[in-house]
């Protein structure tokens, strides 16, 4: 049985119904109370007026990765004053891989970047990556993949490359026809940016700062490895705080490389880490159109060429890109939108990984899971119903709740050492974990989510604006 639910998680849950109404907007505008909360300081980018979510990290100071040049401009695909515009230029011979959303509808960019990476020579030698925010150009017909044709032509003129040497993203908002003009309106200063001698890691701040939409904060990670006693170096940024779910989250994340590594390989290692770290986050459950993770090796770190997907020299390398991939995909959750808990949901004892994965993304994709946590209210009950919803193998009688350290239930019923203080006192902290042991097997499943409050109710009740 669950307890009744604090007073604080109620006027979540209140808030929540409330946003199912059509006069959602107009609810929110006349019962804000101004003053209730200290706001943050104002995000550096983003959408004006957002704050800074209370689980941001810094932006890390990222050392130069060989073979890639960035510059951002402002395109103007935004009412307000900020970069939208970011052009990664890479070294000859860049290999590149990509995994994108398995949204029935995806965008102008995610189909050209799937038709190219397949072709006969597909992810081999990609000299350019142009990405836009404010405009996803998705649901936009054959306009939309003209202006995408189009700004890839642009791009490969001024390179000197192919057009299906460049690699395109979008985000933003859903059936606006992308405005190609205003890219190649910006080509001149980009290429200016791209030649100016600016220091690496204001390359990647600015980047990961011109492909934000909703999220609050900057996202960027690296890491170091070793292929045969040669130091290699990844970096990557990504963007993401709304429209997060498993297939993949609505991100972008652009991650490169200096080592040297045929497409064929990165593509499977970019498939092997994805399941487990931008595949297994969810913010409101939702899919996006436009998701994107493109993984490019330049080749200019020295290290020796790898061509085979087994080959031994890549264990280094290859934990070195799962920290990178992790990392950037626990800054999204930390993003998402209205967020002030991050939580960690594990469960244990399924029947199989797929239903393990099932199992733990019913309980952080529940809304009543979600607002208990915003609450701070340990209401393991409703972690009870998102188990029993899915209809996977589950034991009753062996099922165990975890909150952090303390146990909530074991062996099918409350536990008998539960102590409401204790779990109260624990549900204040800013980062939760909930471990659930079904009881039906051996394999387990880690996915990560946020509260759900009040907040993201704001955020998306007037999006567009």
């Amino acid at each position: 049985m669950s307890k009744t639910p604090s007073k604080t998680g109620q006027k979540i849950e209140q808030a929540f119904e409330k946003a199912l109404d059509p006069f959602a907007t107009a609810l929110k505008r006349a019962t804000r109370t101004p003053g209730a909360t200290t706001p943050a300081e104002p995000a550096p980018a983003g959408k004006p007026g957002l704050t800074i979510s209370p689980l941001a990290v810094p932006f890390p100071a990222i050392a130069p990765v060989g073979g890639v040049e960035i510059a951002t401009a402002r395109a103007g695909f935004y009412k307000h004053e900020r970069d939208d515009l970011v052009v990664f230029r890479f070294a000859r011979g860049t290999s590149c891989a990509g995994v994108f959303t398995r949204h029935k509808i995806g965008s102008a960019p995610v189909d050209w970047c799937k038709k190219h990476l397949a072709g006969p020579d597909g992810g081999k030698d990609v000299r350019a990556l142009v990405v836009n925010a404010g405009c996803a150009n998705a649901f936009t017909g054959k306009a939309g993949a003209d202006a995408a044709r189009r700004t890839a032509s642009e791009v490969a003129k001024r390179f000197g490359c192919r057009q299906r040497d460049v690699m395109l993203a979008s985000t933003g908002v859903i059936g606006v026809v992308l405005d190609d003009k205003k890219i190649a309106a910006k080509l001149h200063e980009v290429e200016q940016g791209l030649d100016a001698d600016a220091h690496p890691s204001n390359q990647w701040a600015r980047a990961a700062v011109g492909i934000m939409t909703t999220d609050t904060f900057p996202k960027g990670s690296h890491a170091e490895a070793e292929i045969e006693g040669y130091k290699v170096r990844i970096a990557g940024v990504a963007k993401g705080s709304g429209m997060i779910a498993p297939d993949m989250a609505t991100m972008l994340a652009f991650i490169v490389t200096d080592a040297d590594i045929h497409p064929n390989v990165l593509q499977a290692l970019l498939g092997l880490h994805v399941r487990t770290t931008f595949n297994s986050v969810t913010v409101d459950g939702d899919t996006s159109t436009n998701d994107t993770a493109l993984l490019f090796a330049t080749g200019t770190s020295g290290a020796p060429r790898i061509g085979r997907v087994g080959d031994r020299r890549l264990k280094s390398f290859s934990a070195a890109l799962d920290k990178v991939m992790l990392d950037l995909a626990h800054q999204l959750v930390r993003d998402g939108e209205g967020a002030t808990k991050f939580v960690k949901v594990t469960v244990d004892g399924a029947a199989s990984p797929a239903s393990a994965r099932k199992l733990a993304k019913s309980i952080a994709d529940s809304p009543l899971v979600k607002t208990a946590i915003a609450g701070e209210d340990a209401n393991w009950g409703r972690v009870v119903m998102a188990v029993g919803k899915t209809e996977e193998p589950v034991d009753r009688d062996r099922l165990a709740i975890k909150f952090g350290p303390h146990q909530a239930a074991i062996d099918g019923a409350p536990s008998p050492t539960y102590d409401e203080a204790k779990m109260t006192a624990y549900m204040k902290q800013p980062e939760i974990d909930i471990t659930v042991d079904v009881g039906s097997g051996r394999a387990s499943a880690t996915v990560w989510t946020c509260d759900l409050t009040k907040g993201y109710i704001e955020i998306n009740g007037d999006y567009r604006s």
